[in-house]
């Protein structure tokens, strides 16, 4: 299984792999983390939809939409820490095409 992910990943060695699990860790632990107190910071707090229609769903829905920017901003910075900004780059770019955000990848052939 771990030969599979290497190839698939185009990563050499075990320590490159160590190195990218940690980044997907601390990367997920910390914007988790950051997602409240952003929330609190523009004034949005799970009692706001206690009362609102499946207001729980809601309120996760938006902390995911706070939490997914977060994490791309914060994958590449602690890649970076790592040195696995050129692999995490490549990753950061594939999920965004395929999110439908080809447009920011585009190629200014002027």
């Amino acid at each position: 299984m771990i030969k599979r992910l290497k190839k698939k990943w185009g990563i050499t060695s075990n320590r490159q792999l160590v190195a990218v699990f940690l980044v997907f860790a601390i990367t997920g632990s910390v914007s988790a983390k950051l997602a409240t107190p952003i929330l609190e910071l523009i004034c949005v707090q799970p009692s706001d939809f206690v009362e609102v229609p499946m207001g729980k769903l809601i309120y996760t829905v938006l902390r995911i939409l706070i939490i997914f920017p977060i994490y791309q901003i914060l994958l590449i910075l602690v890649a970076t820490v790592f040195f696995q900004f050129k692999f995490f780059w490549e990753f950061e770019k594939k999920i965004l095409k395929r999110m439908g955000l080809k447009f920011l990848f585009k190629k200014n052939n002027d």
